[in-house]
């Protein structure tokens, strides 16, 4: 019996909710949470981030896409049944409420953890049922005994040489944009924006440097409401000093309500929970559009790019490292999962600037990798052995920028069809990276690139290509993506522009097999302009040899011979003068030429 479960389903009949749903997220919709925010890993022991449960009185649905099928199958308690998204025949979240909530019935949910965007969908398909919505209560912490505690953590000024830009001239551009849209106001809830917009960092989130925190933006004010004694020292007196007024977090709420009635209020459904909309004055009219700051964070201003590529520098390093190490010593002494990932960390916290992961290693041998998000514990922890695939996803903050980089290693024989697939990943990252197109065009167009080799075998990988990489703050950030179609409800996808990065990372998962995946990380340049428009063309900025064993260049065009060779002779002459003479040596062979 899952006890929690059992609570829960007490306090629903208790409020006479027919459904209690829940989703793995916080305040602010962030994409990785803090352990308070765990509840869906509380109730069904599934953990990965994009899960959604449903409870009735009978049944327990879990939903997830298709990073995480494998691995949910494998985690979730067995009183779940397993959803899957985007499969044909499978049921939507909303299609099983129609089904299960009786005409009249009520669905309870806390109303801080579901977006305004995502409340009024349900609201406009659960019309004809007349179906109560309950959602200014928390259920979870009614039934979640020793839920552990949100520890806010001390904030602190990005300084100027690593931002490029004053949090006066951001605050300038936002409100440029509030004023092209007519706003009085702008509520700003997401924690990446919020961080970017004041050079704030902190450390609420494993892996984000963000602060808990919420902003009201006027023509003329603006205030940051954060919890007691986060904020002080430098960065206090920087935000003072720009007018910035912050309030205790918890009077967000109070502030929304009181807002002057008849305001014209900018803010993101997408982003923003219902209960905010639900508090607006009656009378508030909503811009909804996405935040301004979403826009402009994307692209990297000059000084952001130049640091970011020393970041990649220092994270090539430490890849080198680790790669030559695992090659080494792989069949000569017992490595596991864990133990390799471990050694990278300790290869990434040894260089300077570094301030810890970007999220957590992805190390995953042989059919663990065919779970896309798979993260490797002591019950699951493979040992390695001298054949097959390991393949590592894994990333670092450093004060000058972020990373996220995947290589997978052939640690010993492979079959040929093996080999054949690794071959194509390979292909499809570098056509895609190769990729020279026309301003305004989208990752929409560009998918195809890196997907195509895959296409052909008849094989596809459940997710997008790649997508946008923060600076010291998320290692997923929007808008700017590589993916094959728009997701239903989603926003149309934005053209590339210089300045944005995004990740390369094809792939091939075959369940209960091995998972590859190769990812580079591409800086949008100008290439030239004529008399058909302007050019644009990525810039490689990842350095890291890809493992030649696995390569079969019978499968790859000369073009893709070419790319191979270019990069990792780049690689070479980028690295080479930051290692020792045997590591520099270790590296001219892993990047000699291929033919």
């Amino acid at each position: 019996m899952n006890e929690p479960l059992r609570r829960l389903r007490q306090e629903m009949a208790k409020r006479g909710m027919d459904a209690y749903l829940l989703m793995a997220c916080d305040f602010h919709h962030s994409e990785y949470v803090c352990d308070y925010f765990q509840s869906t890993r509380y109730l069904s022991h599934f953990t990965g981030e994009n899960c959604t449960l449903v409870i009735t009185p009978e049944e327990a649905m879990l939903w997830t896409d298709g990073r995480f099928f494998v691995q949910a199958e494998a985690q979730m308690d067995p009183e779940f049944t397993l959803c899957r998204m985007g499969v044909a025949g499978e049921p939507t979240v909303v299609d099983y409420l129609k089904k299960v909530l009786p005409e009249n019935g009520c669905l309870g949910f806390d109303g801080r953890l579901i977006t305004s965007r995502q409340a009024k969908i349900w609201q406009r398909q659960l019309a004809a049922k007349k179906i109560r919505f309950s959602w200014e209560e928390d259920l979870i912490d009614l039934v979640w005994e020793d839920r552990p505690a949100i520890s806010p953590q001390p904030a602190w000024l990005f300084p100027l040489t690593y931002t490029g830009r004053d949090s006066s001239e951001k605050l300038a551009d936002v409100r440029a944009k509030m004023a092209q849209l007519h706003a009085d106001v702008h509520v700003l809830t997401s924690l990446e924006d919020q961080a970017w917009l004041f050079n704030m960092r902190g450390n609420d989130i494993a892996c984000t440097p963000v602060v808990f925190a919420y902003t009201l933006i006027t023509e003329k004010e603006t205030e940051l409401f954060v919890y007691d004694g986060v904020i002080s020292g430098e960065l206090e007196a920087d935000l003072k000093e720009k007018g910035v007024v912050i309030r205790p977090y918890q009077d967000f709420y109070t502030a929304i309500a009181a807002i002057p009635a008849g305001s014209r209020v900018l803010l993101s459904e997408k982003v923003v929970s219902m209960a905010i909309t639900a508090r607006l004055p009656e009378g508030s009219r909503i811009i909804n559009a996405d935040n301004p700051t979403a826009y402009l964070k994307c692209i990297k201003n000059p000084t952001e790019i130049a640091c970011t590529r020393n970041s990649h520098i220092k994270d090539g390093v430490a890849m080198v490292r680790f790669s030559k190490w695992l090659k080494e010593h792989i069949g000569k002494e017992e490595i596991t999962e864990i133990s390799a990932s471990d050694y990278l960390e300790k290869q990434r916290r040894a260089q300077p600037l570094n301030q810890g992961l970007s999220f957590p290693t992805i190390s995953a041998y042989g059919p663990n990798a065919a779970m896309m998000h798979y993260i490797a514990t002591p019950e699951s922890c493979a040992v390695l052995k001298p054949e097959g695939f390991l393949l590592v996803d894994s990333g670092g903050h450093y004060l000058d920028g972020t990373t996220d980089i995947t290589r997978t290693y052939v640690l010993g024989p492979i079959t040929e069809t093996m080999k054949k697939h690794y071959t194509s990943v390979v292909r499809g990252m570098l056509n895609l990276s190769g990729a020279r197109f026309l301003e305004g065009l989208t990752g929409l167009s560009l998918d195809y690139l890196a997907r195509e080799p895959m296409w052909a075998l008849g094989i596809d990988y459940r997710c997008g290509t790649g997508h946008g990489v923060g600076y010291l703050l998320s290692v997923h950030e929007g808008p700017n993506e590589f993916r094959p179609f728009v997701r239903p409800g989603s926003p149309q996808p934005v053209a590339l522009k210089p300045g944005m990065i995004t990740t390369d990372e094809p792939g091939i998962y075959l369940d209960h097999q091995y998972g590859i995946r190769c990812e580079n990380e591409l800086l949008c340049v100008e290439d030239e302009e004529n008399e058909y428009g302007r050019f644009l063309k990525f810039e490689l900025i990842t350095y890291c040899p890809i493992d030649l064993d696995g390569i079969d260049t019978q499968y790859m065009t000369k073009r893709e011979i070419r790319l191979l060779n270019e990069y990792h002779e780049k690689v070479y002459q980028t690295l080479k003068d930051h290692l020792t003479e045997e590591e520099a040596a270790w590296l001219r062979e892993a990047t000699r030429p291929v033919e």
